[in-house]
């Protein structure tokens, strides 16, 4: 078998297992509640892989290695940022976001939680959220398609649209069928992929450059600043905005949501334990992939073409063919993984927090799984032809949903999940302001540049939230029974 082969049929059976997990999970769903949250019985091991594999996406093992290729060490800060982040994250939203959302009427959407938990009669918060995450989500599930199809031109030389159709038609086949649980169980096989291969890559990479001391050697021969974190071309701003990116994690619907799923309070603990270990050393094989790859080139005495391929190409130089087609099929789950992961949620919100807000039709279940069905192959069909034309700007969009998620539902979650008196009126008000400040400062590049707009967005939407709710307090007897009730609740899961 020729090289180009033996890594087809990598990613040839890589797609197979992923749609004998829909199967799977298509007959393990029997109700709303299995399709939309998998019966909350996340495993904690599951539960940590898979909101990994759904946050990181090709930024993990392209953005990341090439920007550290590039740049050096300074750019590792968005890391450091992203791992503080996901660690408080799962320190603090996880265990109450995970009693709260049943205690609050059995909430299965992050907008459904915001509606019953502030008792917001009017829908508004409900609808507004949806909204949001359907708008938003549409973008970065077309942007995942770009990048399906640009994954397939640069290993393959596929057309583009075929390499695209490819990838779309694969992850809407499983989570149109198999909903939650398929999204969480291939994001876990996914998670574990890109572990191993990340791990995998530097450590052999190491003996082809001489070991630790000559692969430093080598590196500082490029620029002997691109081990240093406080490089010269480091600055406080871009520092901030850099560590800023942490902020995001508390506003992501498809990263929180999986604390809704997992079993029990008590497993928050493990999969939190599990979640920051494999993000830590994943994010450090990234690193070291990039550093290994200065350090090959530089004693090659050649230059990497993209520098966002180091991965890619290291990969092919080390291995052979079949475990190559491996290493490419990890890069494949990190796209494909975050595509399904936001498809569902997207598909959530249409069901759960816009149609039966504004339509208020009662339904059995079937009907419900239906039409979240439908709802993921709508939001896949708009999306692929947003994706159509490769030379879309749609990739621009994917920094700018992470500030606007972030910055619109970040600080309302702490709220709602920590501060009895936080109101409906106050929530709605955080959320819109934070969501427009972050989209306009983001829009001008002289604000954009000086500071990354997650920071302004956050601060506003808290401080408006706070204000707000304060001036329209009022005591309710049912709020405040919630709001104990879950305090009672994490105190014996605990």
């Amino acid at each position: 078998m020729s090289d180009y082969a033996f890594q087809l049929l990598a990613i040839v059976l890589y797609m197979v297992a992923m749609l004998a997990i829909g199967w799977y999970a298509f007959m393990r769903t029997k109700n709303l509640n299995d399709y939309m949250l998998g019966g909350r019985g996340l495993g904690p091991a599951v539960t940590a892989l898979s909101a990994g594999a759904a946050d990181m996406s090709g930024w993990l093992l392209m953005g990341l290695p090439g920007a550290i290729y590039v740049n050096g060490l300074v750019s590792a800060w968005i890391a450091i940022g992203l791992t503080i982040g996901a660690y408080l994250n799962w320190l603090f939203v996880a265990p109450r976001l995970r009693v709260y959302t049943q205690v609050a009427s059995d909430s299965i959407t992050i907008p459904s939680f915001l509606d019953n938990r502030l008792r917001d009669n009017t829908k508004a918060i409900r609808i507004a959220a949806g909204i949001i995450i359907l708008v938003f989500f549409t973008f970065y599930v077309s942007s995942g398609m770009v990048a399906g199809g640009k994954f397939f031109v640069s290993s393959f030389g596929y057309d583009y649209h075929t390499g695209m159709l490819i990838v779309s038609g694969i992850v809407v086949a499983y989570t149109l069928f198999g909903g939650f649980l398929a999204v969480s169980y291939t994001d876990f096989l996914q998670g574990l992929t890109m572990f191993l291969a990340l791990i995998t890559v530097p450590l052999f990479g190491m003996f082809l450059t001489g070991g630790l001391g000559d692969t430093i050697d080598s590196i500082k021969a490029v620029n002997p600043e691109h081990l240093s974190l406080f490089a010269s071309t480091a600055t406080v701003a871009g520092v901030v905005s850099s560590v800023a990116w942490g902020l995001g994690y508390f506003g992501q619907p498809h990263i929180i949501v999986r604390f809704m799923a997992i079993t029990s309070v008590k497993e928050t603990t493990a999969a939190r334990r599990i979640g920051i270990g494999w993000m830590v050393f994943s994010l450090v094989g990234a690193v070291a992939t990039a550093l290994v790859g200065v350090a090959y080139y530089q004693q090659n005495g050649s230059e990497l073409a993209d520098a966002e391929t180091v991965f890619i190409t290291l990969g092919q130089i080390l291995f052979h063919p079949f475990v190559a087609g491996v290493m490419l099929a990890a890069i494949l789950a990190a796209i494909m993984s975050t595509i399904s992961s936001q498809l569902i949620v997207t598909s959530s919100a249409l069901v759960e927090d816009i149609y039966k807000a504004i339509f208020n039709k009662t339904a059995n279940d079937a009907h419900y799984v239906f039409i979240g069905r439908l709802a993921v192959l709508f939001v896949s069909i708009i999306a692929a032809f947003l994706a159509w034309n490769p030379d879309n700007s749609i990739l621009d969009l994917v920094g700018f949903a992470w500030a606007g998620f972030g910055a619109a539902f970040g600080p309302i979650i702490l709220l709602s999940l920590y501060w009895r008196k936080l109101t409906n009126i106050g929530a709605l008000a955080g959320m819109v302001s934070g969501a427009a400040v972050a989209f306009i400062w983001g829009k001008v590049p002289s604000l954009a540049s000086a500071l990354y707009e997650i920071v302004p967005g956050f601060i506003v939407c808290l401080l408006v939230a706070v204000i707000v709710s304060i001036a329209t307090y009022k005591p309710n007897k049912e709020i405040e029974g919630e709001f104990d009730e879950t305090l009672r609740r994490l105190k014996m899961e605990k």
